[in-house]
């Protein structure tokens, strides 16, 4: 069954950025002029996903309304005679059909995507975290399609990560089938690295069979008392087989204050109108700080 839907939890509270965040979403926080998660969006839509699915808390109904029209502010720019911002604000509410449910309490991944069940249904369907940004000349979550359409598993989307960031990731443990796909058969919810069975780490981007929303109403709450996707797909592992993927682009952590200016940069200098003054500021800034 071709996978038509996607998931993107974005309830979080984005404690990591506050005083931003008390008033707007993390999520909608800009990587350059562009809200973060509207990079993830495309990232989907590039990839064939027709439906998107906002799971989200209070507060977070700018996400819904970025992607929605907005007739009075498209006439005034046409008006002045802005096409190219008239043009841009129409793609963005035609990227896909968008749809928004609450996550009632913050109990974990596992549970913000235990609450997309009933509109998800009998089909596979593409998990990506809100603020999980990669950049890829092919997307991620094309990449892992592929691999799911071969291999007729669920996937999720790996990344090798030092000793230091072991515990703050799920990480996996398998045997290697080709240059980038494992045959998982270990998943552990941020391991000490001792635990760990190796450095291969789960990141935002998950292919799930909708039998996931069986395994997640079966386990207990796991780690900071919350329902844990991991704990879910390892169950899930044991039963049907489960795939990781080591995708090829670079992942920057948004939601992290590193990660974001990492991004910001990144991505600024792909840009033509901001890439000639960014890289020379750079060089004016390093020869400075010698």
């Amino acid at each position: 069954m071709r996978i038509r839907k996607a998931v993107i939890p974005a309830a979080g509270l984005g404690t990591r950025f506050l005083p931003a965040t008390k008033a707007v979403p993390k999520e909608m926080l800009p990587i350059i002029d562009t809200p973060t998660i509207q990079y993830i969006v495309k990232e989907v839509v590039d990839s064939g996903i027709e439906e998107i699915i906002f799971v989200t808390s209070k507060g977070k109904d700018s996400i819904l309304d970025h992607f929605d029209t907005y007739d009075d502010l498209e006439k005034k720019l046409e008006r002045e005679g802005k096409t190219d911002l008239v043009n841009l604000l129409k793609e963005t509410s035609q990227m896909a059909k968008f749809v928004s449910i609450r996550q009632p309490q913050p109990k974990g991944l596992g549970h913000a995507v235990l609450c997309a069940k009933d509109l998800i249904g009998d089909e596979p369907f593409v998990v990506l975290l809100g603020d999980d940004l990669v950049d890829s000349s092919i997307p991620c979550t094309k990449q892992m399609i592929d691999v799911y359409e071969k291999e007729n598993k669920s996937v999720v989307a790996l990344m090798r990560v030092g000793d230091e960031d072991v515990p703050k990731f799920g990480i996996c443990g398998g045997h290697q089938d080709t240059e980038r796909v494992y045959t998982l058969d270990t998943m552990v919810e941020k391991p000490s690295l001792a635990e760990a069975p190796s450095n291969l780490a789960i990141v935002g981007r998950y292919i799930l069979k909708p039998s996931i929303f069986k395994y997640l109403e079966q386990i207990d709450l796991g780690k900071g008392g919350e329902l844990q996707l991991t704990d879910a797909m390892a169950r899930m592992m044991k039963v049907e087989g489960f795939v990781g993927y080591e995708f090829v682009g670079d992942r920057y952590d948004a939601g992290d204050k590193f990660g974001f200016i990492q991004a910001n940069i990144a991505y600024a200098l792909k840009r033509r109108d901001i890439a000639p003054r960014l890289r020379s500021y750079l060089k004016e800034l390093v020869a400075n700080m010698k």
